[in-house]
């Protein structure tokens, strides 16, 4: 006698579909466990003093200097120090010089303004000078040889030379006749010595 054998109904696909999305979902809640832990004693740790730290403590420490970098920033300021220095004294020197050139112009301009006035006066004085001569010459050509004569023996003779080197040739000729033939030689030797460096053509 045969055992007739019992199949099993297959499972519908529902239930299949049901049972691996509970494996994922078990899957899912495990790797949020895991990363709950983490995160939790990342976060106590983060809390455990009440203080926040930064991963990368370098971030929080006091940036110092390097000695060389020191010395170095310290020359400089020396440096610019000096050089500040420097550059006052050079701004007061400067307008020293400033100062000093304006004084020499304005003393150079009254120099200037002085020596055309002493030019002018200089050529008024020689222009009144000469006038005088003239006049005075003309006054010796207008008297009488005679009187003449005796007026020119009494002068020094380089003196009385030059008034009979600006007399008319006949006036001075009538005077010279009425000398003592010592006046005579000595004004007509004072004469020929001017004449004698004259140019000749």
């Amino acid at each position: 006698m045969s055992i007739p054998t019992v199949r099993s109904k297959p499972k519908p696909r529902g239930a299949r579909r049901g049972t691996l999305f509970m494996i994922s979902g078990l899957l899912l809640a495990s790797a949020l466990i895991r990363f709950g832990d983490g995160a939790g004693q990342a976060f106590a740790l983060a809390m455990g003093d009440g203080t926040t730290t930064a991963p990368d403590e370098t971030t929080n420490k006091t940036c110092t200097t390097p000695e060389d970098f020191q010395t170095m920033l310290t020359e400089f300021q020396e440096r610019d120090s000096r050089l500040m220095v420097q550059e006052k004294a050079l701004r007061d020197r400067m307008q020293a010089l400033r100062i000093t050139d304006q004084e020499v112009s304005r003393k150079l301009e009254a120099l200037t303004r002085a020596e055309d006035a002493l030019r002018q006066m200089i050529a008024l004085a020689e222009t009144a000078s000469e006038d005088d001569l003239s006049r005075l010459t003309k006054v010796y050509e207008n008297m009488k040889p005679k009187q003449a004569a005796a007026l020119f023996e009494e002068m020094d003779p380089s003196f009385a030379a030059g008034f009979l080197a600006r007399m008319r040739p006949e006036s001075a000729a009538a005077l010279m006749a009425g000398l003592s033939p010592q006046a005579a030689h000595t004004f007509s030797v004072i004469l020929a010595g001017r004449n004698a460096n004259a140019p000749v053509e």
